[in-house]
């Protein structure tokens, strides 16, 4: 029997893909994670998704299902030497043991390029699965020879249908059914869990333990309040995380030096990792600077490989001089917008057809079909570019990179009007 002094959020954990809430694409009836356990068969893989979205859940869920050994790690205190521990325990467990086992690393982003190599023997030798965690896309900090051989596993942030499934399960918990509060409005708690499940349930359990005696029922004002007044309480296990890189990011966007420094000392003093830092700056140099000062994008991705060379406690230096110099750059998300457009047309009109004169022809029968043929080489044509389409015919004219009213996106404009003669307007 769970005791009350285990976090609600544990004591509430399924135990099988029946009782997971969410993420159907990988766990529905046809989803590639079912299929892969209910043929007992699973590839090594990486979880890549936020906080609280049930990553270590469905390890242990796999675990369960398959009934193989199962190990656990996290990547912030485990080291080489545990790795091989587990492995020599694996080898030695002989015939009678229930196959290969299932290792499950979280945070496996937080792994050194040596951690992740003593890994990479054991599973392509099939002793070990590899079920790793990680808030960080893949690609930038698993190495590449063991990401090609671990499937990357996308899961999202819950809705808010998967959220009040969550809080009827909380409800109906025997500990907290001794309180038997009511729910009278719930919109404070989904609002403020952003998705995250562990961070709604610690929500709510802190809200129920300060219930007066003779109060039972839970609204919107009281959850504020409770949070606000509880605070520290609440973001023991570190929750506000990512509140801070949010309120950092939107000081530099807002362009302001002053706050962009001080959140960034907040995590600095809470020993962020100081690449998930310099990784949001270079992506807000492209999402908020963009057009309106392309050296931002330079400078931030220059602070993101001096960081790798110096490491702490110099690095804060550098993170510094490039958070103050995109909060003071110009601001700019026409790249932005022109991607999301152009992504919107290409999901709306399908696969449209290249125009022939820009296909390439590098055989005699594309020849024949005319591939290739009319296209101006557009150095010999600098003054005429306006006469050839680059578009596909269905959409041709229309603008999809709209310059804002900063001083290098200005040039920008007229460079495009002079151009295209006014085809893009």
């Amino acid at each position: 029997m769970d005791h009350p002094l285990i976090p609600l959020a544990e004591r509430i954990r399924p135990k099988s893909f029946d009782n997971f809430i969410g993420q159907k694409h990988l766990i529905g009836e046809n989803g590639p994670i079912k299929k892969a356990v209910r043929n007992g068969a699973i590839p090594s893989m990486i979880l890549w998704g936020p906080p609280g979205v049930g990553k270590t859940t469905l390890a242990e869920i796999i675990a369960n299902e398959l009934d193989r050994p199962f190990y656990s790690l996290s990547a912030i205190s485990s080291g080489v030497k545990d790795i091989r521990k587990i492995i020599e325990n694996v080898k030695n467990q002989g015939i009678f043991g229930k196959g290969n086992a299932l290792l499950f690393i979280d945070e496996i982003h937080r792994f050194s390029k040596s951690q992740q190599d003593a890994l990479l023997s054991a599973v392509e030798k099939g002793l070990i699965t590899l079920i790793g965690a990680t808030t960080e896309n893949p690609s930038f900090e698993v190495i590449p020879a063991l990401r090609s051989r671990a499937q990357v596993f996308v899961l999202k942030n819950h809705n808010q249908n998967d959220l009040l499934k969550f809080l009827e399960c909380a409800i109906n918990d025997q500990y907290i059914q001794k309180i038997n509060p009511t729910l009278k409005e719930t919109e404070a708690l989904i609002r403020i869990s952003g998705g995250d499940a562990r961070k709604l349930l610690n929500a709510f359990e802190l809200v129920v333990q300060n219930l007066d005696p003779d109060q039972k029922e839970i609204d919107n004002e009281l959850v504020q309040n409770s949070i606000q007044q509880n605070l520290a309480q609440y973001d023991k296990k570190g929750e506000i995380h990512y509140d801070i890189i949010s309120a950092f990011i939107k000081s530099i966007r807002g362009s302001d030096p002053n706050a962009a420094v001080y959140w960034l000392a907040r995590m600095v003093e809470g020993n962020e990792d100081p690449k998930f830092i310099a990784r949001r700056m270079i992506i807000a140099a492209s999402e908020d600077i963009g057009m309106a000062n392309p050296t931002a994008l330079i400078m931030a991705n220059n602070c993101f490989e001096a960081i790798d060379k110096i490491g702490w406690p110099e690095g804060r230096i550098v993170l510094s001089q490039c958070a103050i110099y995109l909060a003071m750059s110009p601001k700019s998300n026409s790249s932005y917008l022109a991607i999301n457009k152009a992504q919107s047309l290409a999901r709306e009109l399908g696969d449209l057809s290249v125009p022939l004169h820009l296909r390439n022809s590098p055989t005699a029968l594309m020849k024949e079909l005319n591939y290739g043929e009319n296209y101006q080489y557009s150095h010999d044509h600098k003054n005429e570019l306006h006469q050839q389409e680059f578009m596909p015919e269905e959409i041709k004219g229309n603008t999809i990179y709209i310059a804002k009213n900063n001083k290098k996106e200005k040039e920008y404009r007229l460079m495009v009007e002079k151009i295209w003669k006014g085809k893009y307007t």
